[in-house]
């Protein structure tokens, strides 16, 4: 055991925990079952960018040694792995066998238990939903000591649901089962385009999402008056043999993913200002080609651009930075579009502003998705953000919208009722297998959860 302070990828709100790395089941249950007055919280790679896996003056439980992939089955397809387990060492692991993940978010550097614990989701929500869609079973440890097995059609779906998505307060993932999808090759087949308008964009994305299986654009947040909202969109589908280079043919599923350096350490002041982030925006902007299609592009270019430079939040300077990511319902355009007005007027620039569209939600009572628009931007900590970001909540709730409990750091427990109506579903479980409350966060503090 040794005391860390801790913080989610954005940096703010840190916190001193215990860190206990359990070697076995033993050991892992001992932790659970004996906590402090302070109880304690799983943890992965850290890549949340708030408070759910941080717990002041009590424990956080290391489950990253725990990333044995157990079994595969090519013929389902599924593979069994142990939660601890990277997207990416299990993606490299899958694709030589010719399997993918159906839901791979913007890092492949999260556990697979962090996955299911955020019911995360990718360029593709439209076709395959949220990661917990794709889990077939979960073996998963109470405060109690017991492991029980399960399903989404079980014998107790409602825990089943409410640990995806529920940001590790209904017990530890140990194991799980997920399903795949065969792929010929590691590749992408891309169009891009770009859109002069937010407006523009918004039609775009409606109109022609359903022909694509990914489907994300980048929009710049520091424009106003005609070009607010100008945007590169980029979709695709991945790529079959006959799509490549003759050269790249006898190696299709070649995982090509390089890191090309790393920020090493955090830097006195942010990198990220005004003058900075509406330089970066301009000229994101104008590289991107107007219309190009049936671009071929490997798993960093097309999914994970931010995988390249690794530990890039330190850009951001010893303040961090809070990503914040919301989703209005299909019909709010209007709703939508005032919060990228009320950023852009804000003086609060961005540089990495991420639009898609999600499709029908997840059983799972916090799930985030839902049928409608969803922003995330990532905003340097400085004066008046919280007033921002206060005002952008007003916009969501009014809305019928909600944020991202895995991006979140500062909603308030009345905000979060409101966003979130069945909340009371979520809590229910959780006081039945955790009646005591040993499972506790920072987030769970702070949110009354």
């Amino acid at each position: 055991m040794t005391r860390s302070i801790l913080s989610g990828w954005g940096g703010t709100s840190p916190s001193a925990s215990d860190i206990v790395r359990p070697t076995d089941l033993a050991t892992l249950r001992s932790a659970l079952t004996t906590p402090g007055p302070r109880g304690v919280i799983a943890r992965g790679l850290g890549r949340s960018y708030g408070d759910p896996a941080q717990n002041a003056g009590g424990s956080v439980l290391d489950l990253t040694g725990w990333d044995a992939i157990l079994d595969v089955d090519v013929h389902a397809p599924t593979v069994r792995v142990q939660a601890g387990i990277s997207l990416d060492r299990l993606l490299r692991a899958m694709l030589p066998l010719g399997l993918w993940l159906p839901v791979v978010p913007g890092t492949r550097q999260v556990t697979v238990g962090g996955a299911i614990a955020a019911d995360v989701h990718g360029k593709n929500h439209h076709v395959h939903g949220s990661f917990g869609r794709h889990v077939v079973s979960m073996d998963l440890l109470l405060p109690s000591g017991d492991v029980v097995s399960l399903t989404p059609e079980g014998d107790d779906p409602d825990l089943f649901w409410a640990t995806c998505g529920g940001m590790g307060l209904t017990g530890i993932v140990l194991a799980t089962t997920i399903r795949l999808q065969p792929v010929e090759t590691s590749s992408f087949v891309v169009d891009t385009e770009r859109t002069p308008d937010l407006a523009t964009l918004l039609e775009r994305l409606a109109s022609g999402d359903d022909a694509y299986t990914y489907s994300v654009a980048w929009f710049d947040t520091s424009t106003r008056g005609p070009s607010l909202g100008r945007s590169v969109i980029t979709r695709g589908r991945s790529a079959r043999v006959e799509d490549l280079d003759p050269s790249r043919r006898s190696h299709p599923l070649d995982f090509a993913a390089p890191q090309r350096g790393r920020v090493p350490f955090i830097l006195p002041t942010s990198a990220v200002n005004r003058l900075s982030a509406r330089a970066f925006n301009a000229l994101w902007y104008a590289k991107a080609p107007r219309h190009r299609t049936g671009e071929v592009q490997d798993i960093t270019q097309f999914f994970h651009p931010l995988d390249v430079v690794g530990d890039w939040n330190r850009l951001y300077g010893p303040r961090g930075f809070c990503q914040y990511q919301f989703v209005v319902p299909d019909a709010e355009v209007a709703a939508f579009t005032s919060a990228v007005e009320a950023i852009a007027a804000s003086g609060h620039v961005s540089s990495l502003n991420v639009l898609k569209r999600f499709g029908p939600a997840s059983p799972a009572p916090l799930s985030f998705p839902m049928p409608g628009w969803t922003l995330a931007v990532d905003l340097p900590v400085r004066p008046g953000l919280d007033a921002l970001l206060d005002h952008l909540d007003a916009l969501v709730v009014e809305a019928g919208g909600r944020v991202y409990l895995a991006k979140d750091s500062r909603t308030s427990p009345a905000t979060l009722r409101r966003m979130y109506p069945r909340l009371d579903e979520f809590l229910t479980v959780r006081r039945r297998v955790d009646p005591h409350g040993v499972l506790r966060s920072d987030l769970s503090r702070r949110l009354d959860l």
